[in-house]
This record gives structure tokens, sequence and C-alpha cells, in this order.
């Protein structure tokens, strides 16, 4: 079963955190995982961030660079990217619904949208909300 992964738990595939080992028995049972190009770059974003807050030194921050890099291609994993129309079709869904979602996980539900996905992964209670509010599946890994 395809499953879309956001960027609170594709950190979790590249960081060990508390709900890492759930995270892979969630992802174990599915047949394809979307990543979109959105959730690369924001792992990418926070990698960096870790490091400006000298969570990580420079030689650890490429580690788990090279790390989301070797994840996001192996099976079954598919990276795809956002479309330019994701904007507008976030915007359509925050227009239709009364569910509350920050932005960039709006845009996350938009890519699901677009890619035609139907079932949600994520550690974020406010997204997976607006996510059921939309008719998603969603998982949580805790």
């Amino acid at each position: 079963m395809s499953l879309y992964i956001d960027t609170s738990v594709l950190l979790k595939l590249i960081f060990q955190e508390p709900e890492s080992p759930r995270t892979g028995e969630i992802i174990a049972t599915a047949s394809s995982i979307t990543v979109s190009s959105l959730a690369h770059l924001e792992a990418i974003v926070q990698i960096q961030r870790r490091q400006a807050g000298g969570l990580l030194v420079a030689a650890k921050a490429q580690e788990r660079r090279q790390k989301l890099d070797t994840v996001i291609v192996a099976a079954p994993f598919h990276l795809r990217k956002c479309p330019g129309d994701l904007i507008e079709i976030a915007g359509k869904q925050a227009a239709s619904s009364t569910a509350y979602c920050p932005t960039l996980d709006r845009l996350h539900l938009a890519a699901m949208q677009i890619f035609g996905l139907r079932r949600l992964l994520t550690n974020d209670d406010t997204q997976a909300a607006a996510a059921r509010a939309l008719g998603y599946e969603v998982l949580l890994p805790r």
C-alpha cells in the first residue's frame, strides 16, 4: 500500500528519536513510500538548523545529509518533485476546510492530492487533523 511521509517522519529515519522504531515498523509494511521534494528540502534545513545550533558538528551534519540522500532513493522510497501548482492546490484546500494547518504542512497535503495519495504518515497532530478533514487515512508513529 502506498504511503506519503512528511518531514516529521523523514527526520525519524535520519536521527534516532523515540518514534524511530515505530516509524521503521510502519514503513516496512508499505509497498511504496513517497517523499516530496518539499520534505527533502525541509529535512536538509533541519539538519542545517541542528548544525547552526551546535547540536551537530560539520562532519556529522554531512553524514546526516548523505544518509538522507541514501534513504530517499532506496526501495520502496520514491522522491517526487512538487509541481508548480502546489501552492494553488494548498490554497484551495485551506479555503474549503475549517481544519487549521500551518503552511508547510498544508503544502504536504496538497502534494498528496497532486500525487494521488490517500495515506499519510506524520508525527504532527495538527497536520493529522487537517489530513483527516480531507478524508485521508493518517498513521502516527506513536
